[in-house]
């Protein structure tokens, strides 16, 4: 099946695995299985698992400048123009998490659509520790890639029948800091949530620029989901942040929880706290619905 997205002026292909194909192989070779082996073991008894019921939900593969890229979806079965949100994910990739992030949302009513930003360095789910990940994978990812691909994406869910003028974007520690990023880039976005997403940071070739750099002149809403006891993410950090939003006009805020550090929405970690997890999942779909991404 082949569908046709606009990449700025030109066209590029969209190839979906929908018929004919083995979706196991797919996703070992695509999106790789389970979770990142970065992060293993996983905390499976506080595992979140939502199901398929109601859902239409797969893999599918975007060509992009003739690079294939895998992106999962989630939708409600039978809606008709659902609002769309993009999931970005943690430096660990498209795994087990992040698809059920997806879904979470899809049974919210949403077109949830998580890509593979990392696909062009390499497999994020195969490299076995954070050091490389960092420096094989991440470092290698260029922030203005990501913005291309993510532009695709969203055109591409647009063709799918997702109403792309009710856009929002959340994402979580790398996903986090693209998620402003993003939002100061695509002027369709309608909200952000981003959590626990580095704010400030010396620049360089791939990343030129911090969400510190494009906060006075943000017009997109934003809200931060950030720990104090993140060692990564100081809390002076957010400080300088929220400053630097004051100056502007977007509105964006921040929600700091005082018993969380990094990472407290990822239920398969050992840094994972349900009760900040639900919270900051509560006040997620309320910043949604309340700015129009609903």
């Amino acid at each position: 099946m082949k569908d046709l997205v606009q990449d700025g002026d030109s066209l590029v292909g969209a190839s979906t695995l929908e018929d004919g194909v083995d979706r196991r192989v797919f996703l070992k070779a695509a999106l790789g299985t389970g979770f990142a082996a970065a992060v293993l073991p996983v905390e499976a008894q506080t595992l979140v698992k939502t199901d398929v019921t109601g859902l239409s939900a797969g893999d599918h593969l975007i060509v992009i400048n003739g690079q294939e890229v895998p992106v999962y979806r989630a939708q409600p079965e039978g809606k008709t123009n659902p609002p769309v949100i993009l999931v970005i994910s943690e430096i660990f990739g498209v795994h087990e998490h992040i698809k059920d992030v997806a879904r979470r949302f899809a049974k919210q009513g949403y077109m949830a659509v998580a890509p593979d930003l990392f696909v062009r360095a390499g497999d994020a789910s195969k490299v076995p520790n954070i050091a490389d990940l960092m420096r094989d994978i991440v470092g290698k990812t260029p922030d203005a890639q990501v913005m291309l691909d993510l532009d695709t994406v969203v055109n591409w869910a647009r063709q799918r029948g997702g109403d792309t003028d009710k856009l929002g974007i959340t994402g979580f520690c790398w996903g986090g800091r693209i998620t402003w990023l993003y939002a100061a880039h695509n002027p369709k976005v309608k909200a952000g949530v981003a959590w626990y997403g580095r704010l400030v940071g010396e620049p360089t070739a791939n990343s030129p620029k911090h969400p510190i750099d494009i906060a006075q002149n943000l017009k997109t809403p934003v809200l931060g989901l950030y720990g104090a006891k993140d060692t990564g993410i100081p809390l002076e950090s957010v400080e300088r942040m929220r400053a630097a939003l004051d100056k502007g006009n977007s509105g964006s805020t921040f929600h700091v929880y005082a018993n969380s550090g990094h990472a407290f929405h990822a239920d398969y970690r050992p840094s994972f706290n349900e009760a900040d997890a639900k919270d900051g999942w509560r006040r997620a779909l309320d910043w949604f619905r309340t700015h129009g991404v609903v």
